[in-house]
């Protein structure tokens, strides 16, 4: 009814549903933010393949909770999180060995650590699901996410994660935004490159786990490119870009948890994502500059003119 959709979008549908929807609009801004520099720096395919290989790193750190009595099961949340940022950074440091150490490019390199990493989280998540005890039912959920079971303590982490993540990147804002487009310059004005990137890869894992609960490790690239390339339809100033691309992604995270609520079959996290699809298919549509329409209009008004001045000198001879 529309009293149940305007309670929902004003937060007074319940406390989980309050909770649901406040997750999800923050990760959505701190997925914008991280993800405008994660797109400049072309690091979009890392993001991927940092995301699948958290994988193992949950079901790791799942045994071993449990192992030693520290609770198990997805309730464990921060240690789960641990584990998927230790495995995810893991990941990437071994495609950098790759890139280091062979003749393989960037995208073979991603694509073997990608696949194998999470090959071996679905392997270990499978073994987890057969032999060990209640409890457990709940981690395959992390693949593709499943914002309902978020509980005030999940929330908290997602709030502190995307606190630290949209800080960091207004405090590193013209670092980042010369590394992303003169790596050469900040080179050579004695910038050390290597440790900005460090920090913009390290925001992005941030976000990735932040991420797990809500979107799964599927779909949680799609939060961090989608509402950047976006916003860079809008804007050619990258502040710009990082404030129009955090609203996106928050207003792309906002639609999906009430949506989700609304429908409590459709997972909170595909509906998201196809949010955020939206907004950049109208972005792609409507934009002012960059806009395909802008740009027909632009295109149909200077064949006028060009038809024009041929009629001109055609009657002019």
């Amino acid at each position: 009814t529309l009293g149940e959709v305007l309670d929902t979008m004003f937060l007074q549908a319940g406390f989980n549903t309050s909770l649901v929807v406040g997750g999800t609009t923050l990760l959505g801004l701190a997925a914008g933010v991280v993800g405008v520099f994660a797109m400049l720096r072309k690091r979009a395919l890392v993001a991927d393949a940092l995301a699948h290989a958290t994988l193992p790193g949950i079901a790791i750190a799942f045994l071993v909770a449990g192992g030693l009595g520290l609770g198990a099961g997805v309730r464990s949340l921060p240690v789960l999180l641990f584990g998927a940022a230790v495995s995810g950074t893991l990941g990437v440091l071994c495609i950098g060995l790759i890139l280091r150490h062979s003749r393989l490019r960037e995208d073979a390199a991603i694509g073997i650590v990608l696949s194998v990493f999470f090959g071996a989280g679905v392997v270990g998540l499978s073994w987890i699901q057969a032999n060990a005890p209640a409890g457990s039912a709940g981690l395959k959920s992390l693949v593709y996410g499943q914002a309902a079971t978020m509980r005030p303590l999940d929330l908290a982490i997602v709030a502190g994660l995307a606190a630290v993540a949209v800080s960091t990147s207004w405090l590193f804002l013209k670092e980042f935004a010369i590394v992303c487009f003169d790596e050469a310059f900040a080179r050579v004005v004695g910038w050390r490159v290597g440790a900005i990137d460090l920090v913009m890869t390290s925001l992005v894992v941030l976000v990735v786990i932040a991420g797990l609960q809500a979107v799964g490790v599927v779909l949680v690239v799609a939060m961090l490119i989608v509402p950047a390339v976006a916003a860079r339809f809008w804007t050619d100033r990258i502040g710009r870009m990082t404030v129009v691309a955090g609203a996106i992604g928050a207003a792309s995270g906002y639609l999906g948890g009430v949506v989700s609520a609304l429908l409590p079959r459709q997972p909170a996290g595909a509906v998201i994502v196809l949010a955020a699809g939206a907004v950049f298919l109208a972005s792609l549509l409507l934009a002012p500059s960059r806009g395909v329409v802008a740009r027909a209009w632009r295109r149909l008004m200077l064949d006028l003119r060009i038809a024009g001045d041929h009629l001109l000198e055609s009657a002019h001879e």
